[in-house]
């Protein structure tokens, strides 16, 4: 048997290639959008891609099981379960093959026994892992959304992203069930998830690849607790909020992704072109050097979040999904007047991979990238000015007469804003503000979250609404905190 996980931190997701090396066939379960990874690793160890499938209709990025059904000519298994409406609009179509509770899955001698497991969702499968020439018996578990590492998938999606009203505590309900089924499993399975931590389909995810169904029972706190009402009141407090594009990955992974076909090289565009497309609202250009770059200067309706592990996150959680995208970058030869590198420089491979961690959660028209300088520099060869983040210290916040208090925006998520905030700080979480741009104030507004990273997307944001008049923390709660000031 040949076992392989494939992890994208970017995703905090996990997928597995499965194999039979007595008759080359393998499975792949959970594939992302691309398939480059998995082809690679059949090609490497001689299998063939015979079989595709996933645990359920994925809310985090655009599963990559057509693809590679279209690619390899795969057969593709579908959980039928969950009722008419978590049916797979596609399935007919790509030939797919149905599988419900008890079902069962051969790829060479390796059999995969289907386990309705809802909760996370209505349609969520397992599938154990049984090597039979071994005639031991089953050896794991692929779980995807239903059981983590130290925690279990959150029952609050449907209603708090997909808007499925009324969903969340029944989920919860249905998932305290679908666990008495894992409990009754034999303690030597290995468990392997489908996200570990960093993931936003649950709020304690264990950092760790694997675990074990007997390790779980001692070590989970939702295995552990066999209380429903505690259960439920547990699962549900202290979830995350969930990224917008989710309801979205919902709809199309339901419906059928679009198929890649082929990938052309991301363009670098003429600054020019990129200034005269700016003042569209069809069209976000998003900055993706650091907050400090964007900060000392950028050019007017531009949005920065710089490149990191949150980027694909919060670029899916402020800028819709059918626009337009441009990337804004410092390449990594860019130097200033005097000779030295440009802080936040990235290399082009960075700048594609950002495309590519787009595309991976369904924002196929990234048209291309462009320099900040040479956009900088359009700008101010049409006679203009750079724009500028204003920065605030706690310490001039404090100071600021009563009668001239600006509105204090703190974009935390709500533990932490129910953990302490400023006092009178009005709380819109960073992935909710595009809906509330038209609920702030006229007048002053300063911009907070823990640290400062977040306030600045956030700040940058109301600056393209055209709400100038917003500023940066500097720190943020933290350091309103180190200085000894006033908190809720």
């Amino acid at each position: 048997m040949f076992f392989r996980q494939l992890y994208d931190q970017s995703l905090a997701q996990a997928s597995y290639v499965i194999g039979c090396q007595a008759t080359g066939e393998a499975i792949v379960v959970d594939p992302l959008r691309d398939i480059a990874p998995y082809l690679e690793v059949a090609r490497a160890e001689g299998l063939r891609i015979t079989h595709v499938t996933e645990t359920h209709i994925h809310a985090d990025f655009v599963s990559g099981a057509r693809e590679l059904r279209a690619a390899t000519g795969a057969q593709l298994f579908l959980s039928a379960e969950g009722g008419t409406d978590w049916q797979y609009g596609y399935a007919e179509a790509d030939g797919a093959t149905l599988v419900r509770d008890g079902s069962q899955i051969m790829v060479g001698n390796l059999r995969f026994d289907v386990m309705h497991t809802p909760g996370h969702t209505p349609e969520h499968i397992a599938f154990v892992v049984t090597d039979t020439p071994r005639a031991a018996g089953p050896m794991g578990i692929l779980t995807g959304d239903f059981v983590f590492v130290g925690d279990v998938g959150r029952p609050d999606l449907l209603e708090r992203a997909a808007k499925v009203a009324n969903t969340m505590e029944a989920g919860a309900r249905t998932l305290l069930h679908s666990l008495d089924r894992f409990r009754a499993l034999p303690d030597h399975l290995q468990v392997w998830p489908g996200h570990g931590a960093g993931s936003a389909c649950g709020k304690a995810l264990g950092a760790v690849p694997s675990t074990t169904v007997g390790y779980e029972k001692l070590a989970n706190w939702a295995v552990a607790e066999t209380n429903e009402a505690l259960f439920v009141e547990q699962v549900l407090a202290g979830q995350p909020e969930p990224p917008r594009y989710f309801a979205d990955m919902k709809r199309i992974n339901r419906e059928g992704p679009a198929l890649l076909d082929t990938r052309t090289p991301l363009e670098m565009l003429d600054p020019a072109d990129v200034l005269d497309r700016l003042p569209s609202d069809e069209v976000w250009v998003i900055d993706l050097r650091t907050a400090s770059a964007f900060a000392d200067a950028h050019v007017p309706r531009t949005l920065s979040v710089p490149y990191g592990r949150s980027f694909s996150g919060w670029v899916g959680s402020l800028v819709p999904i059918a626009r337009d995208v441009i990337l804004l970058s410092t390449i990594a030869d860019a130097v200033d007047d005097t000779g030295q590198a440009v802080a936040g420089a990235h290399t082009p491979a960075d700048v594609r991979q950002a495309a590519h961690d787009l595309m991976a959660i369904g924002f196929d028209r990234v048209q291309g990238w462009t320099s900040a300088q040479g956009l900088l520099g359009a700008w101010d060869s049409r006679g203009h000015s750079p724009s500028r983040i204003p920065q605030l210290t706690s310490a001039a916040l404090s100071e600021v007469p009563a009668e001239r208090a600006p509105t204090i925006i703190d974009v935390r998520g709500l533990s932490e804003w129910s953990g302490g905030h400023l006092p009178d700080a009005r709380h819109i979480p960073l992935g909710a503000l595009p809906d509330h741009l038209g609920n702030i104030p006229a007048g002053p507004v300063v911009v907070q979250c823990q640290s400062g990273a977040r306030s600045a997307v956030a700040t940058s944001l109301l600056h393209r609404a055209g709400r100038t008049d917003a500023v940066n923390l500097v720190g943020g709660y933290q350091a309103w905190r180190a200085a000894g000031l006033t908190t809720v």
